[in-house]
């Protein structure tokens, strides 16, 4: 069991949602977090609120992931990754009006796929260096953890979510070569899929709350959007159990999305 208590840990897009989620429980279990974003607002109170560091950063950039990764080490040794930033974009990959211009925009697929799935690389070579020049923590030679989110559209993309879907399949793709890569230097690699949760993503007011009523059809038991805290704790739970390593775990309340 990795004991987080006087350790750093790194938790991209932490400013809110899965990734704040994930924040606050391991700075309950004692890890002084850095949160990386972009939203410097929210990033800003998060950090105040569970007395770790904000530190405004695009995944995708080495060298400011390089020192968000040294803010981390100023404040106890690099043991956990959280990568949970990302964004989203909708495009049919053909237009309704059969002109070369109306199809899927090029730029904007290779934007969700530099930030979401080259952005998780970024962040875990980076951080895996780091903790490789770590002592071992016990016997096995276990140096640290790293934990990174994909989403069940890696398996269900729905219509639109060509972009999207892709990136996300990607970061499952490369889950177990990581792993096995990591493995010579002590660290481990798992991977969660998340389904359909209650997030800031969403909005506020009427209409996002009829929305979300809507995306419950899909999910089977329990009848709801997951809360932030749900995928928290299994995040938690790959970090520091010693023998989960290599995996990708859905959490989705056993959701299979239809095409819209």
């Amino acid at each position: 069991m990795l004991d987080l208590a006087g350790t750093s840990s790194v938790v991209t897009g932490g400013a809110s949602g899965l990734g704040e989620a994930s924040a606050r429980l391991l700075a309950e279990r004692g890890a002084r977090v850095v949160l990386v974003d972009l939203n410097d607002d929210k990033g800003v109170k998060v950090a105040g609120d569970i007395g770790g560091t904000y530190i405004r950063a695009d995944v995708s950039d080495t060298e400011q992931v390089v020192e968000a990764i040294k803010a981390a080490e100023s404040l106890g040794p690099l043991r956990t990754l959280v990568t949970a930033a990302g964004i989203g974009w909708a495009s049919r990959t053909v237009g309704r009006d059969g002109t070369f211009e109306s199809a899927h925009d090029l730029g904007a697929f290779q934007r969700v796929l530099q930030v979401n799935l080259v952005g998780t690389f970024n962040c875990i070579r980076l951080a895996a260096t780091a903790m490789s020049r770590l002592d071992a923590l016990d016997e096995d030679g276990a140096k640290g953890a790293i934990v990174t989110l994909s989403s069940v559209a890696a398996f269900d993309g729905q219509i639109g979510q060509a972009a999207y879907s892709a990136s996300k399949g990607g970061i499952v793709g490369m889950t177990l070569p990581v792993a096995r890569d990591l493995a010579a230097v002590g660290v481990r690699l798992n991977c969660v899929a998340p389904g359909l949760f209650d997030t800031p993503i969403y909005g506020e007011g009427p209409a996002s709350e009829a929305f979300k009523e809507s995306l419950k059809r899909d999910v089977v038991f329990p009848k709801r959007l997951g809360h932030a805290s749900e995928l928290a704790t299994m995040i938690l739970e790959l970090l520091t159990n010693s023998y989960a390593n290599g995996e990708v775990v859905r959490v989705d309340g056993a959701a299979r999305l239809q095409p819209k």
